[in-house]
């Protein structure tokens, strides 16, 4: 049985985050050991957001991925991507996919997609690393590269309307997967 890799999609504020940690911690508390990213908004005490950090899951190690007013010469929007500290998480994310039964990432957006080696990195484990993969995906992804290594994944497609029925559903369903696949009992 080939790696199962799983896209959460939806647009912005559906509910993708949540099912994406919803599932992880699901997983862990089945005893399996998580790797990979996580990007959360960060707001100051007034409510407004003013970046994006960039967290290890495996260990919480973390740093800027991106804030708002910072002078960087790789921008999206009004955020100015923390290139260094963002590629000190990914890398150290990287050394500890090996010591994980699962690697997940949240998200593959645009920000994610502006550091040096993400893409590359991403591609490789889509298509070359055997161990399960669940990957928030942005919504308007267009890259053809990704989308045709994802071709085959397992998809769902928060919305709104749908999200508390899937926080139910999907993290057994996604358990589920990964026990066939690690031919583990339940």
């Amino acid at each position: 049985m080939k790696a199962p890799r799983i896209v959460i999609t939806g647009r912005p504020g559906s509910g993708k985050s949540t099912l994406f940690n919803n599932t992880l911690n699901y997983l862990k508390n089945k005893g399996y050991r998580i790797a990979g990213v996580h990007s959360p908004e960060v707001r100051d005490d007034k409510g407004r957001r003013i970046g994006f950090k960039f967290i290890d899951l495996y260990d919480g190690y973390q740093g800027w991925l991106a804030r708002r007013n910072y002078y960087s010469s790789i921008r999206v929007g009004a955020y100015g991507v923390v290139v260094d500290e963002a590629i000190r998480v990914w890398k150290r994310a990287l050394e500890n996919m090996e010591k994980a039964d699962v690697i997940g990432i949240d998200e593959v957006g645009p920000m994610e997609l502006k550091l040096p080696q993400f893409k590359t990195d991403l591609i490789k484990i889509i298509t070359s690393v055997e161990k399960p993969l669940i990957l928030v995906v942005h919504y308007r992804l267009r890259d053809p590269e990704i989308l045709n290594a994802l071709n085959n994944a397992l998809k769902y497609v928060v919305t709104i309307s749908n999200r508390v029925a899937l926080s139910y559903r999907v993290p057994k369903e996604v358990a589920d997967i990964i026990d066939r696949f690690y031919k583990r009992e339940q």
